[in-house]
């Protein structure tokens, strides 16, 4: 977690920012992360995620799960198939979509859109962070939702230490 002035993804401004992408790029944390992601004991045929951040949880997950994979992006490719995203969704495929940080949920929600308009089913939606921000209502409406650890948690670990 740092601190100072950021401007999130959804626009929000805060005064701090936890970076889910560094701790996914060490191995131990991403392995730490997987096996709670998959105590959850959720059953789906496919895990999906935003890209950037969830990529490397989605990746991992398949390997332990040994089920397929699917990348949402962010905006539809502007070429070639035009796609909004990769992998493959059938219809009444139970997918869990897994997501780095929840703030707004307004990312996770169009992820919820692209998957269903595929003839997809997200079962549950787990995020490593819940900013609790206002995003677990909105998300919660449209399939379970679960974190790993909430903000408040997170900043009063960061209190403890200072």
């Amino acid at each position: 977690m740092r601190f100072g002035d950021f401007t999130l993804t959804s626009g929000k401004k805060s005064r701090y920012y936890v970076d889910v992408k560094k701790a996914s790029s060490r191995p131990d944390i991403l392995k730490r992360m997987t096996l709670e992601f998959a105590s959850s004991s959720i059953e789906c045929d496919k895990v999906a995620g935003v890209e950037l951040g969830a990529v490397p949880l989605i990746v991992s997950y398949s390997l332990l799960k040994g089920i397929p994979f699917i990348i949402i992006r962010k905006a539809g490719r502007g070429h070639g198939t035009k796609r909004k995203f990769e992998g493959s969704i059938e219809k009444g495929d139970r997918i869990l979509l897994l997501e780095d940080v929840v703030t707004s949920g307004g990312s996770v929600l169009e992820a919820v859109d692209i998957i269903e308009e595929a003839g997809g089913e997200v079962v549950s939606i787990l995020t490593v962070v819940d900013r609790e921000e206002g995003g677990t209502e909105k998300v919660e409406k449209r399939a379970p939702f679960s974190a790993l650890v909430r903000a408040q948690d997170l900043l009063l670990e960061a209190d403890r230490r200072s």
